[in-house]
């Protein structure tokens, strides 16, 4: 016979810090594919890096030793650990038998309706942060938003009951998934949980409407959007504290994809990889894209009847990104193409995984309290409930932006 255990035990036991981070890097290609130093404890991270190498070079003499250029190394920092948090809910009646105890096999079965989904949930929200950038979608269309209505560019991202933050330049209000639509891209808010249609006529796309996670509007994690894109290009003008135009090394290479379809997209691609090997000073032999272009790489292999092959069958990782290699018959050049779910449509990335480090705390860890319990206990009226929250602290380090390439305004 099972023998009965307090939640604190069984809690202890079967959502372990280990099996939390584990879980995260199985279900994350981000995670997955960079290395995560988990022994970062705050305070300031200092990011050295190369300002530009010893450079004097002459023929048939000597440099003068007051005109050679010195090697300038650069102290970049991360001042600033980025908090990102998970929130599980169990009830007592569902754990509980009639006696009144908690069963083992009843917490277990609990525990993997609860925790799987929600560990899914929570990478793809970590994942679309780190790549991505802060907001989770855009508003697209106005589709009648003076009844909640909206429509969004990624509404897949959404779910029923989920709180986000609608911000333009206007403002922003917290607002509540009530409904959604997945073939017709609109999803309906409320200013509360369960409430009615809310009129939200004062957000508009002409203002840049988007939905956030509630703080993420204001602190995420720096991006590979961000990290990547020039300013010009939509990204930030800085990197850990250093004015990226004032060294090379904080330069990826960016090339426009505005003339970009998805019939030409194979022979862009390694036109874009070329240029990405002549100017970058790495290895950036991944092209990370969305779903949508891969969907056309498939397809544009098929059309172009010969000029590219596939060289390696493509391979589906169970927790939702595609990858193959792809070779061009007549340069002999090969890519090896990575689709992403959390990835936008807007961009291709030529990644090189050595440029680019996860600092943390401990990988994702459940919240302790002074008295050392991981969960929160809540005494209702209709019962008891346990509270276990689950987070992470760090942030993505680019040490060597340098090392990829980056096309942007992809619109086909």
């Amino acid at each position: 016979m099972t023998l009965a255990r307090s939640f604190s035990s069984m809690s202890n036991e079967y959502l372990t810090p280990k099996l939390l981070t584990e879980e995260l890097v199985k279900r994350m290609w981000f995670f997955s594919e960079v290395e995560h130093k988990q022994d970062w404890k705050g305070g300031t991270l200092i990011v050295p890096f190369e300002g530009n190498p010893p450079t004097s070079i002459a023929f048939n003499s000597l440099t003068a030793s007051n005109d050679i250029a010195e090697a300038d190394f650069v102290r970049g920092e991360v001042t600033t650990q980025i908090k990102a948090t998970h929130s599980l809910i169990f009830n007592q009646e569902d754990l509980a038998e009639h006696d009144g105890k908690i069963p083992e096999s009843t917490f277990l079965d609990v525990m993997e309706r609860t925790v799987g989904p929600g560990m899914t949930f929570f990478k793809e929200a970590l994942s679309h942060q780190m790549m991505a950038g802060p907001s989770v979608c855009t508003v697209t269309a106005e589709a009648s938003s003076a009844s909640g209505l909206y429509t969004l560019n990624r509404i897949e991202r959404l779910n029923k009951g989920q709180k986000l933050v609608l911000k333009d330049s206007g403002g922003q209000v917290n607002v509540y998934v009530t409904a959604i639509d997945l073939n017709t891209d609109v999803a309906t808010f409320s200013l509360s949980r369960g409430g009615a249609a809310a009129n939200l006529s004062a957000f508009t796309i002409a203002q840049g409407a988007k939905l956030y996670h509630p703080g993420g509007e204001t602190s995420t994690f720096t991006s590979m959007r961000s990290a990547l894109l020039s300013s010009t290009n939509g990204g930030g003008s800085t990197l850990h504290g250093q004015t990226k135009t004032s060294y090379p090394y904080l330069q990826c290479i960016n090339l426009s994809g505005s003339d970009i379809t998805a019939s030409n997209i194979l022979e862009k691609l390694f036109d874009f990889y070329v240029n990405v090997r002549k100017k970058a000073r790495g290895n950036a032999n991944k092209l990370v894209m969305s779903y949508k272009h891969w969907g056309s790489c498939m397809k544009s292999q098929q059309i172009t009847k010969g000029g590219y092959k596939v060289i390696s069958d493509p391979k589906r990782n169970e927790f939702g990104w595609w990858e193959t290699m792809i070779a061009s018959t007549s340069t002999g050049e090969s890519l090896s193409l990575v689709a992403v779910q959390e990835w936008d449509d807007t961009e291709i990335v030529a990644f090189d995984k050595g440029s680019v480090k996860v600092y943390s705390n401990g990988g994702v860890r459940k919240h302790k309290t002074p008295e050392g319990k991981e969960f929160y206990t809540v005494r209702n009226t209709t019962g008891y409930q346990y509270i276990v929250d689950v987070v992470f602290r760090g942030e993505v380090v680019w040490h060597a932006p340098t090392r990829n390439g980056i096309l942007h305004s992809i619109s086909y």
